[in-house]
């Protein structure tokens, strides 16, 4: 299989893993960034970006599902770090409307209870940012606030990202773009441009996202289920889709840029050392609620002894981890072990030990 970009000669096995992984996956694409020691190891990619074997290329644009909801969090916390949102005041100080007793650091690390809807709604319920908002604000939470840790799969970018529009007066797609990746340089956006769109891959293998959330917790089947067609190639391959702001899981991007996002976090861009100490510690731990799985979340991540990231459903996953930042992004919807192989490779070229699966 044909891999184009970036490798240190140092770090040629992370290249062969890419390839493997990219062989077993008959066709769509994927990406992989790796960062250490101050610079770029690793820039790759390789496979296609469509049914219809357009090659995927440096700049093509795909959907990592929940790796966006560290970009939701990011809005909030640049908020918090400049004095304009305190993390541990009522949500109510903020939107007004809004009926669950949690707090801005319990919606951010995933504590608030608010994970699904309990009336009906349609798909183009996502279409509409107020609509949404105004259904996630007379939700009355599945758990005490702070009581819990649960995972608001499909609306973490909205109950974090209404707060920011009510204290900035920009939409978390509009706050990332300006204050966030913009300034950063980092390929990753929420409510894509038509440009930005005819450089996105298509999404493959969804049907076998949807059979799995049927084997899931009843909780997770609720929360994913409405509104409908968050594993629907028809939508989440649409125009409306990826134009509209679902901030927990349609953000697109690079590699390259969602690692990026945990260089400029190491090296100071974003935010202060206090608020990021604060943000990749563990801010609840436990069996998640939605999930049904051991899980420990700080503020917007998934934490860990080793480091901070967030992975998607279907396989991708961005993060950092003994002093490097890694990211595998995939078109084909499968488990993490891809992400794994890929990234134990680079931890074997840094010397490291291997993770577990």
């Amino acid at each position: 299989m044909h891999i184009d970009g970036y490798t240190d000669v140092s770090f040629e096995p992370v290249r062969a893993a890419l390839a493997e992984v990219l062989a077993g996956q008959d066709g769509p694409g994927a990406a992989v960034a790796c960062w250490s020691e101050g610079v770029w190891v690793a820039d790759l990619w390789g496979g296609a970006a469509d049914a219809a074997g357009r090659p995927w290329l440096r700049d093509t644009l795909v959907q990592p599902y929940s790796v966006t909801k560290p970009f939701a969090a990011m809005c909030a916390l640049v908020l918090a770090d400049r004095g304009r949102l305190e993390l541990d005041a009522p949500v109510q100080r903020y939107w007004h409307e809004f009926t669950a007793p949690a707090t801005v650091r319990q919606v951010l690390s995933h504590q608030a209870g608010v994970v699904v809807l309990d009336a009906p709604a349609q798909t183009e319920t996502f279409y509409d940012w107020t609509g949404l908002c105004a259904l996630l604000a007379a939700q009355q939470p599945n758990w005490e606030p702070g009581t819990a840790p649960g995972e608001s799969a499909l609306f973490y970018g909205h109950l974090a990202g209404e707060i920011v529009r009510r204290v900035d007066g920009r939409t978390p797609g509009r706050f990332i773009r300006e204050e966030v990746c913009g300034p950063l340089g980092l390929d990753f956006h929420v409510g894509l441009t038509p440009a930005e769109q005819a450089r996105t891959a298509d999404l493959a293998g969804l049907d076998r996202l949807a059979r799995a959330s049927l084997d899931g917790p009843a909780l997770y089947q609720r929360a994913m289920s409405n509104p409908p067609g968050v594993f629907d190639p028809a939508v989440v391959n649409g125009r409306a889709w990826r134009a509209a702001e679902v901030p927990a899981v349609n953000g697109h991007g690079t590699a390259r840029a969602a690692a990026g996002l945990y260089v400029a976090l190491a090296a100071g861009d974003l935010l202060s050392p206090g608020l990021l100490a604060d943000a990749t510690a563990a801010q609840c731990s436990g069996v998640d609620a939605v999930f049904g799985e051991p899980v420990s979340w700080g503020l917007g991540f998934g934490v860990d002894d080793g480091g901070y990231g967030m992975g998607g459903v279907g396989g991708s996953y961005a993060g950092f981890a003994d002093g490097y930042a890694f990211c595998f992004l995939t078109a084909a919807m499968g488990d993490h072990d891809r992400a794994t192989a890929v990234e134990n490779a680079f931890r074997g070229c840094l010397g490291l030990p291997e993770l577990d699966d």
